[in-house]
């Protein structure tokens, strides 16, 4: 199959960041082979997109990162990653919960109408040749109390009352990345893209959005190769860039 994510996993039982820690010793040329994780019992200053935070509950929540060498990749077609990255997610999560997951763009991943799980890649390029990509992976699986976030967060205890064994997922998680990878290596990032296209939440559906301090109503109809959500308004398609646009 080639690569094998997840034959090396490192446990730490607190860090401030898996991708941090990650990143701090690739820069310190410490070697990693490919398809290392990095997993945490504790992160207390976990990071989401765009500066935003992660907070988990000590021991609870699957949280890693899993280095990849996506050397066969463009820098300007990283969002193919990403896209492989969410499947590989959907696909852990949807033999347990069934039909009603969805991604989120740009990194989340929702339960209907409420978020299970966040994805944070972080690059590392040589010049215009990509060297590394850290894949921070976050999933609610046995917490129970999100504090401010709780009308917005859920996990897999809240939905079927149950413990479950966070190795076990992470297990499950790097088979499915491992063949999402290999599909996209193999150049199946076409059909990807349209398998990506299906989980896209409120696809299709009139929204309300915040664009620039204003509420406007549209809908969403892909996302670009360059990874930007596609919203038609009366007619008038526009692109969007991470932090360009808010669901309301």
């Amino acid at each position: 199959m080639g690569l094998i994510v997840g034959e090396n996993i490192i446990t730490l039982q607190q860090v401030s960041s898996t991708n941090d820690y990650l990143k701090s010793n690739l820069s310190n040329s410490k070697p990693y082979t490919e398809g290392t994780v990095i997993m945490a019992v504790e992160q207390y200053a976990g990071k989401g997109q765009a500066g935003n935070v992660w907070k988990s509950e000590p021991g609870k929540n699957l949280i890693c990162s899993i280095l990849l060498n996506p050397t066969f990749l463009l820098p300007k077609d990283q969002f193919e990653l990403n896209i492989a990255v969410s499947l590989a997610i959907i696909d852990t999560l949807e033999p347990i919960l069934g039909k009603n997951l969805r991604i989120k763009w740009p990194n989340d991943i929702y339960y209907l109408d409420k978020k299970i799980g966040g994805i944070l890649i972080e690059n590392i390029l040589r010049g215009i040749s990509w060297k590394h990509a850290i894949i921070g992976i976050g999933l609610n699986i046995n917490q129970t109390d999100f504090g401010d976030y709780q009308a917005k967060s859920v996990s897999l205890k809240q939905l079927l009352n149950r413990e479950f064994e966070v190795k076990t997922l992470l297990q499950t998680l790097c088979f499915h990345l491992s063949i999402e990878y290999q599909k996209l290596k193999g150049r199946q990032a076409a059909q990807q893209k349209k398998r990506y296209k299906g989980f896209l939440y409120r696809l299709g559906q009139p929204a309300n959005f915040l664009i620039a301090g204003q509420c406007k109503n549209g809908t969403i109809l892909d996302v670009s190769k360059e990874g930007k959500l596609i919203v038609d308004f009366d007619g008038k398609l526009t692109e969007y860039a991470i932090k360009e646009i808010a669901f309301i």
